[in-house]
């Protein structure tokens, strides 16, 4: 292990590795229970939409762990998989197409080709690296506000409000008040320094919930998505078959205009989320050099890129980079070997998923919580006197990220605040060409958003 991923070198061992590794797949491995929920809805057997999870997940965090040896996880992502489903799929369907997720899968496909080929030429490498320092900081913690609020959200601890957007959830009702004493219990116990503090929060949390269950506190109503917090072996272990290269690309060639807006937009999320999430959880865990760049960028970047394609062969949305992975890096994780306990448990998985879809989301939120608390200092580091481009770019990406859900968006007002100040200063040449690039990029996007394009 010393020889594979350097853990002297990085200053941890096999058994925090173990820890962080754990830590990490249990803060995300919500998206198997979810990701075929949401799929499922485009037209996916909801056991295979599971299986592909699964494998890609395990494929793109191995592929992370040997290649690039960081402790980051992957998986098919969040809000992309919903655009898939009611973006792309929903609105073909209502048009008359048959099999729409046909199309959204070849969508994925070609992202990912096309991600692979910005890879190789550095594009995406430069992006993580050439972004501003404050306009960094302002990602990292933006990043943990955006997962704080993911996390309560979870817990019902937030809950929509029609007068003030969002209020504070029934504090009676047990999802809030565990969440609320599970973090209280990560708290403590990292003050105490107690090893794997996050993951004992989890697992603390979720026997809490069960005794909860048994004592008739916590309900199960399926109805209401309320689920037994216990494990059923009842229904087997064995996994279905994926769907395997559902792809339509007659479609696509009889299409192009439609097709390129869904490429677009699949590609524009994925791209600058992962950028986010690789400086967001990097930082966090000291992984940036004295410059302020990621070391084996390109290679971590061509994880994703990688496991996006294999993803679509499988047949599930877009894979990119967890933000859950703070959560791990937070619990000490600092190389690969961390990835591959990650990585290994979703192999796992296939076989117990009824244990792993127990684990409810207000046992993850007050891990989510903490860790978005750490990223948060990362604002102490932020200058906000000097230059006003880096000021404002860091400010609206630290702010955008968790009030418009999208860490995307938030990077998009960075950037953009970013150029349109230096241009407003007389100093076009201080931006770097990457920059330039990335803000042409989002105005496309915006467009797009302004003038969306009939499917029919």
């Amino acid at each position: 292990m010393e020889k594979l991923f350097w853990l002297k070198a990085h200053g941890t061992d096999i058994k925090t590795e173990v820890i962080a590794g754990i830590t990490t797949f249990l803060s995300m491995v919500y998206i198997l229970a979810i990701n075929p929920l949401i799929l499922s809805d485009a037209g996916l057997s909801a056991g295979s939409v599971f299986t592909a999870t699964a494998v890609s997940a395990a494929f793109a965090t191995l592929w992370m762990a040997f290649y690039a040896n960081y402790p980051i996880a992957l998986a098919p992502g969040m809000g992309l998989n919903a655009y898939f489903a009611y973006g792309v799929c929903l609105p073909m369907a209502n048009a008359g197409i048959d099999n729409p997720y046909e199309i959204a899968l070849t969508a994925v496909f070609c992202e990912g080709l096309l991600f692979i080929l910005l890879t190789m030429t550095k594009f995406r490498e430069n992006l993580v690296n050439k972004v501003p320092a404050n306009l960094k900081l302002g990602i990292t913690a933006g990043i943990g506000l955006f997962i704080v609020v993911v996390g309560m959200e979870g817990a019902d601890v937030l809950v929509h409000d029609p007068d003030t957007l969002i209020t504070l959830g029934d504090l009676g009702a047990p999802p809030v008040a565990l969440s609320m004493i599970g973090f209280l219990v990560i708290a403590v116990l990292s003050h105490y320094r107690v090893t794997g503090a996050i993951l004992w929060g989890i697992l603390i949390t979720w026997g809490l919930g069960m005794i909860a269950q048994l004592t008739g506190w916590y309900v199960v109503d399926e109805a209401a998505g309320a689920l037994s917090l216990f494990p059923d072996f009842s229904e087997g272990i064995i996994p279905a078959a994926p769907t395997l290269f559902a792809f339509n690309f007659k479609w696509a060639f009889t299409h192009i205009l439609q097709f390129v807006v869904i490429l677009f937009s699949f590609f524009f999320v994925d791209l600058f989320d992962t950028a986010g999430t690789l400086v967001g959880v990097a930082s966090k865990g000291g992984m940036l050099d004295e410059n302020g760049d990621l070391p084996r960028a390109s290679k971590a970047l061509m994880s994703d890129a990688l496991g996006t394609v294999a993803g679509a062969c499988l047949g599930t949305s877009t894979v990119g980079s967890y933000v859950e992975s703070s959560a791990g890096v937070s619990a000490g994780g600092r190389t690969g070997f961390a990835s591959v306990i990650t990585g290994g448990l979703f192999l796992l998985s296939l076989l117990l998923s009824p244990l792993f879809l127990a684990i409810p989301s207000f046992a993850t939120a007050p891990a989510l919580t903490y860790v978005g608390f750490l990223m948060l200092s990362a604002v102490t580091d932020m200058d906000f006197k000097d230059d006003m481009a880096d000021a404002i770019a860091g400010f609206l990406a630290l702010i955008m990220m968790p009030f418009t859900y999208s860490i995307a968006n938030g990077i998009m007002f960075g950037i953009l605040s970013y150029v349109i100040i230096r241009i407003c200063q007389r100093r076009p040449k201080d931006v770097h060409p990457v920059m330039w690039i990335s803000a042409a990029l989002f105005v496309l996007r915006i467009l797009t958003l302004l003038f969306p394009v009939s499917f029919a």
